[in-house]
């Protein structure tokens, strides 16, 4: 009876002691926005208690955001979003959010519902774009804010563009990008400078890209590609996401694009340590 109890009193410490060890992660930045306002009213979209959205970008005279109720997903309202076709200067428009820090090793996710009004050649066209502004080199001119993209390739396809983080793009053909309906896209990336980090996007609930690969600047390439041109280039430290554009974040095509975006989420989770 004594080793019996014996037994059972080393079995019970042993799930305690595995229970006590597991721990949560953290959700370290949360929001979302379904676009809903009174009166049709944008400038609430950007509330001074930082709660809502930070600024709207825009390069292109013709190009305008709106609240929109005629195309709308959930809810009462959409955001539309008109991009004139790039002549001189690329032509651009977005909102932005910042107040979020995204550092290597914690998880990005970012979900929202798109609706493309073209059946025009949308090459290149992008969506959604998550940058680091603070850790460029400031003694080298002209901020490029390096960072990760929503890319529209092959006309229907889209994929995870690394051009600013001097990576190669992640592309597929396998799940296209429906025009003239609402689409779902769910973008998750784990964050790493090193071949580590892990991207995966799924459209309308088909994944369409998991891979592996780095997704954030590297200051090891940024520093021997600019010696390449007699450049000295360091990142700052510490190197993380503080910005975050969607929309027509950039609209290089020789056509107008109509874009309607709605139930808008992000988050920032820290992986706990197994």
């Amino acid at each position: 009876m004594k080793k019996l109890a014996f037994v059972l009193i080393i079995a019970l410490c042993s799930c305690t002691s595995d229970d006590s060890s597991t721990v949560p992660d953290k959700l370290i930045f949360q929001f979302e926005d379904g676009f809903e306002v009174t009166n049709n009213d944008l400038q609430q979209l950007f509330s001074s208690d930082g709660n809502r959205w930070s600024s709207i970008q825009q390069v292109g005279e013709r190009n305008l955001i709106e609240i929109n109720q005629s195309i709308v997903s959930d809810g009462q309202h959409s955001l539309r979003v008109f991009a004139e076709a790039t002549e001189d200067i690329l032509s651009k428009m977005g909102i932005e959010k910042f107040g979020f820090e995204a550092s290597e090793n914690s998880t990005v996710r970012i979900e929202a519902d798109f609706y493309i009004a073209s059946e025009f050649d949308l090459e290149n066209l992008l969506l959604i774009d998550l940058e680091c502004c603070s850790c460029w080199d400031p003694t080298v001119p002209d901020n490029q804010c390096p960072g990760i993209r929503l890319m529209m390739k092959g006309n229907d396809f889209l994929s995870i563009e690394r051009g600013k983080i001097l990576g190669s793009t992640l592309t597929q053909s396998n799940v296209v990008f429906p025009r003239n309906e609402w689409v779902n896209l769910v973008w998750e990336l784990k964050l790493s400078p090193n071949d580590d980090g892990v991207n995966i996007l799924h459209i309308n609930g088909q994944e369409a890209i998991h891979a592996n690969g780095m997704n954030m600047p590297n200051a090891d390439i940024f520093r021997e590609d600019a010696a390449t041109v007699g450049i000295n280039f360091e990142l700052q430290e510490p190197v993380l996401y503080e910005r975050l554009q969607i929309g027509a974040t950039a609209n290089p095509t020789e056509f107008d694009v109509e874009i309607f975006i709605d139930n808008f989420k992000f988050s920032v989770i820290e992986k706990a340590e197994p």
